[in-house]
């Protein structure tokens, strides 16, 4: 497809507003205004948008596949987008959409048989606070209910334009595409219509009520220039260091102290090249223990300096272990007159009497039996 002459025009001006180096960031809007002319960004419009920025139409492409205010296949005069997400799903956003979709005979992104509308459900139209909201060429109906809805698709079908809640009046959505890239509207009276909805106007209200402004803040201010910022950044930086206070004078330089003796390395204490390592006193004994048993390799080895690896005490005397036996019978009565399983009498004496004799069952030291003892 040729592109008008007055669409040319158009995106020189709108390259035009961008850095000689930056003029990539033309793209959104000129997406916008091949949008304009065909209703929807073809093959050729992304062909005309890469020749035009230098680029290829893969990066073309890329960009206007991402964002879904670009349609991507014819689209009607009006298109009516209904929110679905949670907040106007639970206050009916979703009755609202079956019911136009059933009245018009379309689904999601589909086009009505006259070309006058298409209809999709949207995520999320950024305005909870008038839930359920509906809007036609992104202007609002907000507090929608489905009748309400019908009415005005069939208002639209019959060559109307109901108002929004908010906002200008209606146009097509061609020519809303022209104000997305930048344009001004031109017809007559067109924004002269409308108004803020109330929850809008909510905190401004608040706001004179209670006096709440922003210190300074001159509505009348000019917006300055990218130059004009620099330069005047640049004056109050000048001015900021001819403010500054001159140096004062360095010190003179205090005699170096005496050089402390470096204590002893560890390898010279010890002997041991092996890298200092905390000591493994601060863990719990759980742990100490655990890891003498199985070691690993956050381990120390034991002639690191510092650690002190647990080692297993004298074997406990006879009467300690006869008084240990006799506490801890004391503390645990039976529930019953029955003993527990396996609790024999006898056998506990036996054991007693060998302990306090020194020798085992076969007459050898008991120290001997364990591997792990201290021999007496």
């Amino acid at each position: 497809m040729s592109f008008s002459e007055t669409t040319r025009v158009r995106a020189r001006e709108i390259i035009a507003r961008y850095p000689a180096d930056r003029s990539r960031s033309a793209l959104l809007p000129l997406l916008h205004l091949v949008q304009s002319e065909e209703g929807y960004v073809s093959p050729a419009g992304v062909e005309f948008c890469a020749e035009v920025l230098g680029l290829n139409k893969a990066q073309v492409g890329a960009v206007a596949t991402f964002y879904t205010m670009y349609k991507r296949k014819p689209t009607g005069d009006y298109l009516v987008s209904v929110c679905t997400n949670t907040m106007c799903d639970v206050l009916g956003g979703q009755k609202v959409y079956d019911t136009l979709a059933e009245h018009l005979g379309v689904g999601h992104e589909e086009t009505t048989a006259d070309g006058k509308i298409t209809l999709e459900h949207a995520e999320c139209l950024a305005a909870c606070d008038y839930g359920p909201v509906m809007t036609v060429n992104y202007d609002f109906f907000d507090n929608v209910e489905p009748q309400a809805a019908l009415d005005v698709v069939e208002e639209l079908r019959a060559g109307g334009r109901p108002m929004p809640t908010r906002g200008a009046r209606l146009c097509t959505l061609k020519e809303m595409a022209v104000q997305l890239a930048g344009f001004a509207d031109e017809r007559d009276g067109a924004v002269a219509d409308g108004g803020p909805g109330e929850p809008s106007l909510r905190g401004l209200r608040l706001a004179e009520q209670h006096g709440v402004s922003v210190p300074g803040f001159d509505p009348k201010t000019p917006i300055r220039s990218k130059a004009e910022a620099d330069r005047a950044a640049a004056e109050e930086k000048a001015k900021a260091e001819a403010a500054k206070p001159a140096p004062a004078p360095e010190p003179a330089p205090a005699p170096e102290p005496a050089k402390a003796v470096e204590p002893a390395k560890p390898e010279a204490a010890t002997g041991s090249t092996a890298p200092d390592v905390k000591a493994p006193d601060a863990k719990s004994p759980q742990v100490r223990t655990a890891e003498t048993r199985q070691p690993d390799a956050s381990t120390p080895v034991p002639d690191a300096p510092g650690t002190k690896m647990p080692v297993d005490g004298p074997a406990p005397a006879p009467r300690d272990a006869r008084a240990a036996e006799a506490a801890g019978a004391a503390a645990n009565p039976p529930a019953g007159d029955g003993k527990p399983a396996g609790d024999a009498a006898g056998a506990q004496e036996r054991n007693l009497k060998e302990a306090e004799s020194g020798t085992g069952a076969d007459g050898g030291d008991p120290a001997d039996a364990s591997g792990t003892g201290v021999r007496k």
